[in-house]
């Protein structure tokens, strides 16, 4: 189901990139990092739903409110002439890959999980003949 609004999501934001003008130079800064902030909700959300403890109330709140806080960093950080910004790529750019990192090793032990399986029937099968 959840990979179903992924998908869904994917979609519909390429068709919307597809179809809007191009963002101005003077924004494109804040949507970067808007999108940074997306991706690691995002990644979250496929994390906790292989750990079994998705909640749609969290995820949202988190994808919004990860966006906006980075946009409001980028912003404080231009009127103050910081790169305050680097600090929130840091941060979602350092657990977006702690969230690869669980969502690879779910999948390469339940792959390790499913050969060893096959190998045990292989084995029966062979002690059989």
């Amino acid at each position: 189901m959840i990979f179903i609004a992924i998908i869904l999501g994917c979609i519909v934001g390429a068709l919307i990139g597809v179809n809007m003008p191009m963002i101005s130079y003077s924004y494109s800064g804040y949507l970067a990092i808007a999108i940074i902030a997306a991706l690691d909700s995002v990644f979250g959300g496929i994390a906790s739903t292989l750990k079994k403890n998705f909640d749609l109330k969290i995820f949202v709140s988190g994808f919004f409110g990860n966006a906006i806080l980075s946009i409001l960093l980028t912003y404080l950080g231009q009127k103050l002439n910081v790169d305050i910004y680097l600090a929130a790529i840091v941060v979602f750019v350092g657990r977006m890959f702690n969230n690869l990192a669980i969502i690879r090793r779910y999948y390469l032990d339940k792959w390790t999980e499913k050969r060893q399986k096959n190998k045990k029937v292989e084995a029966k099968e062979m002690t059989k003949k």
